[in-house]
């Protein structure tokens, strides 16, 4: 990109007239990229090779032994100790460079050793401290001192990847399958990174999922801090193996079709020392905003400094490396709303065009999302970015070049808010048809959202999962399939019908948190002192799919012909759904999308004999249904026949379409059908 081409961001204004009072906060936005931009890469047409901090600090080989390099501008001294030199804490100083860089060389090719531990040793005043290296690839417990160390990590052979070809395939819609590769096994424990590649990667392909986001994949000190705490950014969760591992991971994802998204997280850092950033080299304002300013008010942690070019740097190469060496396919960015307001966007509702431009707004974490955009996409064409942002920012997810910030695809956080409240708080018989609508199918004009009903967030303690929150009590002691009461059949019924409806409307690709697809009980626990640091309820029971006498196993089915149905014929690639009729008594909703029919009912006990399905957005023909919520495989009363031909004709002040029997509570989906 030559941003010397760039002109004012007239386009957002014009897909979104709204925008127009604001161009001058849009062009003061676009200005202020183009000269970070410029002052970064000077005059460079693109980032990739400013973004390479992994291939110049931290330790590399070379022909003769070892080179190892550190960014500590505060310290005062710094040296190496390790194994290597029975942790010698003077055998082993670094010299300094221009800018803060520190080095040292070691000779011999056996100065350092594959799996060795090593830290760092720095002085600032009179002060002496360990420390990790900054670009550590590889952390691990030290038994013998009990403390995480940085590994050498250098194996002999690289990593034999088999991925080439699917690596230049563009990328579907994506239909995203939510993980956490330690609670993905049965097992009251940790799962590793091999066990998820051969135990859940089969279960998700099966579904017929083409994506994986992966949590929790930086380094983390505190397992259940879910990943969000992080220390080493270039390093690979110890928890669950050995770099290798999480490659062997993706590489096995890629041989069955399926895409694999890092969730990064870039909005703060974990506060710890000695094996985090933060007093990395004896001050508070190397990586992080210094003061007050450099602590998050909510979650305690500690806040980058966006407007320093070292830290870009650092950020930016941390973006390229986990694209260039583990080979993830794109990032789903964490904490995108606390990082693009100067008060994270704690207590705004946002309602309001003014409240995205005021004083509160941060240009610096913006212009830092747009050149995270710009790289992602020159280094990986078809990479995908989505944003974690709850505030609706307008040109999240429109191009750089038209004004935007450069996402793909932003979470489509309203909706499962929504679904919360609406279970929680109104009655099934009070439920309004015209504003479920709206909730769905809203979204800025030209900008991709994701869709989902509840992600990892509704399956933690202090919420519930949509199953969990309608079948309550019931749940354990009324999922075998000959059991049947008001609470329970209510929550199957409208488990199937919610993930239909947000799937097919609310938005451009569609997300699940593993095991919510089939209603997983109980809320996920992590190990912590008060539940005696139990493993008990932060895993995934795969044996109550897996048991025929469950109703799980309905609900599991139902997702992967959803899912499937969705891929099939390519659903998502047409950008909205189209109303065909909203009728607010029978509470019968009528869409369509692509070439599809749905038909809708929510009301809680009345059934439609002769619903009126206009077709008009598709056109004349055959149809049948293809999918229903009705269906005996599903658990449902098998009243939907899949086997008969609805024919459209033309009815004087009705228009185009045919007449469907729609039960209460049910869902369906017509296709057209050949001659």
């Amino acid at each position: 990109m030559d941003v010397r081409t760039l002109f004012p961001p007239f386009e957002i204004t014009s897909i979104d007239p709204w925008l127009e009072p604001y161009a001058g906060e849009l062009e003061l936005r676009m200005n202020r990229f183009k000269e970070r931009r410029w002052q970064i890469v000077e005059g460079a047409e693109t980032l990739t090779d400013f973004a390479n901090g992994y291939l110049f600090f931290g330790f590399h080989r070379t022909e003769n032994g070892w080179i190892f390099r550190e960014w500590l501008p505060g310290a005062d001294e710094v040296r190496l100790i390790g194994d290597f030199n029975a942790w010698n804490h003077d055998s082993h100083p670094l010299t300094r460079g221009e800018n803060g860089n520190w080095e040292i060389t070691l000779e011999g090719r056996d100065a350092l050793k594959n799996g060795q531990y090593v830290k760092l040793w720095v002085r600032k005043g009179d002060n002496w401290f360990e420390r990790l290296p900054a670009y550590s690839l590889k952390v691990s417990m030290d038994e013998e001192f009990k403390k995480l160390c940085t590994q050498v990590w250098d194996p002999e052979e690289p990593f034999p990847w088999t991925d080439e070809a699917f690596l230049r395939r563009p990328p579907e819609a994506p239909l995203i399958y939510e993980a956490h590769v330690g609670m993905a096994q049965d097992k009251e424990g940790i799962g590793t990174y091999r066990e998820f590649a051969d135990l859940v990667l089969p279960r998700i392909c099966r579904l017929g999922y083409n994506t994986i986001q992966l949590m929790a994949i930086q380094e983390h000190p505190y397992y259940g801090s879910f990943g969000y705490q992080v220390t080493n950014f270039f390093a690979a969760a110890h928890w669950y193996g050995v770099p290798e591992d999480l490659k062997y991971l993706i590489n096995r994802a890629h041989e069955m079709g399926i895409r694999v998204l890092l969730d990064v997280v870039h909005s703060h850092a974990c506060p710890n020392t000695g094996e985090g950033l933060y007093l990395q080299d004896g001050t508070d304002e190397q990586y992080f905003l210094s003061g007050d300013q450099g602590w998050h008010p909510a979650w305690g942690t500690k806040l980058f400094n966006y407007g320093r070019v070292e830290v870009l740097h650092f950020l930016l190469s941390n973006l390229k490396f986990w694209l260039t060496e583990y080979h993830f396919d794109g990032f789903r960015f964490d904490g995108v709303t606390s990082m693009i307001y100067h008060d994270h966007g704690l207590g705004s509702a946002f309602t309001n065009y003014g409240m995205y431009f005021s004083m509160n707004t941060d240009l610096e974490a913006i212009n830092y999302l747009q050149l995270a955009n710009e790289l992602i996409h020159e280094v990986n064409p078809n990479a995908l970015s989505i944003a974690e942002d709850m505030s609706g920012m307008p040109g999240m997810c429109l191009k750089i070049e038209q004004g935007g910030i450069g996402f793909d695809y932003r979470l489509s956080m309203g909706e499962p808010d929504y679904w919360i409240k609406l279970l929680k708080d109104t009655r099934d018989e009070d439920w309004q048809m015209h504003t479920l609508w709206h909730e769905m199918t809203s979204r800025r004009p030209q900008e991709k959202v994701i869709g989902y009903c509840e992600s990892h967030d509704q399956a933690l303690v202090g919420d519930k999962t949509i199953l969990f929150r309608m079948a309550d009590a019931e749940m354990y002691t009324g999922m075998m399939k000959d059991y049947h009461s008001l609470t329970m059949d209510r929550a199957i019924e409208l488990h199937k019908i919610i993930r239909l409806f947000t799937m097919s409307t609310g938005g451009n690709g569609y997300l699940n948190f593993m095991g919510n697809e089939f209603g997983h009980p109980e809320w996920i626990d992590f190990p912590r002192e008060g539940n005696g640091w139990s493993y008990k309820y932060c895993r995934r029971q795969w044996s109550l799919v897996d048991n025929p006498d469950l109703k799980y196993e309905w609900l599991n089915e139902f997702d992967r012909a959803m899912i499937t149905m969705a891929r099939d014929h390519r659903l998502l690639d047409d950008p909205y759904a189209a109303s065909l009729w909203i009728d607010p008594d029978r509470k019968i909703i009528t869409y369509s999308r692509g070439k599809l029919l749905f038909v809708v009912n929510f009301h809680c006990n009345y059934s439609e004999p002769a619903f009126f399905l206009h077709t008009h957005t598709v056109g004349e023909g055959k149809f049948r249904v293809i999918l229903s919520t009705d269906e005996w495989r599903f658990g449902g009363a098998g009243l939907i026949q899949h086997d008969y031909v609805y024919q459209t004709e033309y009815r004087e002040g009705q228009g185009l379409g045919f007449n469907v029997y729609s039960p209460c509570r049910s869902a369906m989906v017509l296709a057209r059908i050949s001659d």
